[in-house]
């Protein structure tokens, strides 16, 4: 036994019953996406890391995901996410195209991340997006196909909870606590960090960058106003269209 050939860290191996489980939850994921009229699409596990680096910066990328030289000298990455490829999908036919699209997608993806619970270097995920129009309607069908697809898998409300951010309401807030626009892509990396690091490592992370005392207590803040939602217009529409449609939203979680 001490021979045998340990699978790469962070991967998973699904043996007949949990790869039962797996295609079960396929299952309920193709009956949501289809129910509401998106539509199945999928991208390569292969892309180009420019690609990726156009939307989150070379530095960033190379950190985060699996990065490799092909034979003809160009750079490649593990797809960690599909948005850059359904960007660049769309891009390709956008004169084609008739919109608002609806479209979802599941499948793997890697991250060059530190393995913890819940959370590994190979992971599933299911995607699914509205690309083509800026209602609020629009948001808020996509938290009612998030809530629906909870309740088929038999999930309550005291179980679970849909996070979901605003943009530009963040950008607003992050502006008047004094953070510089040339700081918003350290603070955003913050936020998404606050849950995997140390409170102390977590602080220290953002003094060392060049973020001041002050703002990072401000931001602190904000992250814990549970309130702060309701200074947006657009969020308030988007929670009281979901309440409307029976899927009851208790606050936003603000992130980036």
């Amino acid at each position: 036994m001490a021979d045998i050939i340990q699978k790469v860290k962070g991967t998973r191996d699904f043996y007949p019953e949990e790869m039962a489980f797996r295609t079960w939850l396929h299952h309920q994921i193709r009956k949501i996406s289809n129910l509401f009229g998106y539509q199945e699409y999928e991208g390569p596990i292969l892309e180009k890391l420019e690609l990726y680096a156009a939307k989150s910066g070379e530095e960033l990328v190379r950190e985060q995901a699996y990065v490799f030289t092909d034979r003809g000298g160009g750079d490649i990455a593990l797809r960690p996410e599909l948005t850059p490829t359904l960007a660049r999908m769309v891009a390709q036919r956008q004169m084609e195209l008739v919109y608002p699209l609806r479209l979802w997608s599941y499948g793997p993806f890697w991250r060059y991340e530190q393995p913890q619970k819940g959370r590994t270097r190979e992971f599933f995920q299911w995607n699914i997006d509205m690309i083509g129009s800026d209602n609020p309607l629009s948001d808020a069908e996509l938290l009612t196909v998030s809530a629906s697809f909870l309740k088929a898998l038999g999930f309550t409300s005291d179980q679970v909870k849909v996070r979901f951010n605003n943009r530009r309401l963040m950008d607003a807030a992050l502006r008047e606590i004094g953070a510089r626009d040339d700081q918003k892509a350290l603070v955003y990396r913050l936020i998404d960090r606050r849950d995997k690091m140390k409170p102390d490592a977590w602080r220290s992370f953002a003094l060392e960058n060049g973020l001041s005392d002050a703002v990072l207590k401000a931001l602190i803040g904000l992250l814990e106003n549970h309130e702060l939602w309701r200074e947006s217009e657009e969020l308030r529409s988007i929670v009281e269209l979901v309440n409307a449609a029976g899927m009851v939203i208790i606050w936003p979680m603000i992130r980036k």
